[in-house]
């Protein structure tokens, strides 16, 4: 177990507070629901009460989820929640690496106190009054489990079903890099709680609508190889999203095909959204480290996958950026000897 890590201060708030609100990064995925639904069933069951708050509905990628419907998008029900509970309050916010993915209300969210922090990105940026960042577990929903151990909780079947949702998606079935050991034996402990890993993987990987698959092909047809295949982009526009009907979510997953092709040591996928902004989504393999290129645009994530956003500057002019910066990664990795 890694008890040691988590502050000691955190598990004494958990267990003295009545009142929680737990909270996510904006566009959600596996692990920030996973973890959140699963730290709200075990505060549920020492008997604390729960407002689980997101800026936005749960992705129908998602809606299996147990409970997902707890999730409330309301702030003014979040404030009537915040009236009721007085001083005897806590704030957790879940797998969110910065302040500012809380969403539109991060200000107002940001005064309930103690606000503590529970997350596992490498790029993190320190806001809260109490955190625990450790980069060295694989997902969030491995952290959610050590503090379940260490409050010496009992897990139900919905907890182990979400938190083993919350490992899967974030190591790509335990395929990914962050996989340790105690990944795999806390996965172990999930799956003796009654978790069947082929159901998982069927609400995960065989959930398309004829939308998204439709969608999928606009963007594959983006596939755009370079440095001796090296390095991949695909891109998704807003006419893409009008031509097939599907939603910004419904993108989820897309990047890990470009990265699937044999030479690729890094795939790109451009998001073009709203208000002029565009999403970059970064996945790398081997040694290449993609956090260190979207930090230097203000992102962040880890070594094999991270992301970062722009304002204000055309897609094209993105890519353009991106290619640069990704050729140079490619380069010194090599020049490096590994």
């Amino acid at each position: 177990m890694n008890e040691k890590a988590i502050p000691e201060k955190i598990l004494q708030i958990i267990r003295e507070k009545d009142n929680f609100v737990l909270l996510t990064h904006i566009h959600p995925d596996g692990d920030a629901l996973g973890s959140l639904l699963g730290l709200a069933d075990i505060l549920d069951g020492m008997g604390k009460r729960v407002f689980a708050y997101l800026d936005e509905p749960v992705s129908h990628l998602y809606s299996f989820l147990p409970d997902c419907n707890r999730i409330n998008t309301s702030y003014s029900k979040l404030n009537r929640f915040l009236g009721e509970a007085g001083p005897d309050i806590a704030a957790i916010a879940i797998d969110c690496g910065e302040a500012d993915r809380l969403g539109d209300q991060k200000n107002q969210l940001l005064t309930i106190r103690p606000f503590l922090v529970v997350d596992h990105h490498l790029s993190h940026h320190n806001y809260g009054d109490l955190r625990w960042v450790d980069p060295q577990c694989s997902s969030t929903g491995e952290m959610v489990y050590e503090i379940c151990e260490a409050l010496g909780c009992t897990l139900s079947y919905k907890c182990a079903f979400d938190l083993y949702v919350a490992i899967a998606t974030d190591t790509g079935s335990f395929r990914y890099e962050c996989t340790r050991a105690r990944t795999l034996e806390i996965a172990s402990f999930l799956v003796a709680c009654g978790v069947q890993p082929e159901e998982v993987a069927s609400h995960i990987y065989d959930n398309f609508t004829p939308e998204r698959l439709k969608l999928m092909e606009l963007v594959l047809g983006t596939l755009d190889l370079c440095e001796n295949d090296q390095i991949a982009f695909i891109h998704v526009t807003r006419e893409m999203f009008y031509k097939s009907g599907a939603l910004m979510q419904d993108v989820e997953g897309f990047v890990d095909y470009p990265r699937s092709l044999s030479s690729v040591k890094i795939a790109v996928f451009l998001k073009e959204g709203k208000d002029d902004m565009v999403s970059v989504s970064l996945r790398a393999k081997g040694e290449c480290d993609v956090a260190e290129i979207a930090k230097s645009f203000g992102g962040g994530g880890h070594r094999n996958a991270a992301g970062c956003r722009f304002s204000g500057v055309p897609l094209e002019a993105v890519r353009e950026e991106l290619r640069h910066v990704t050729l140079d990664a490619i380069s010194n990795s090599t020049s490096s000897g590994r």
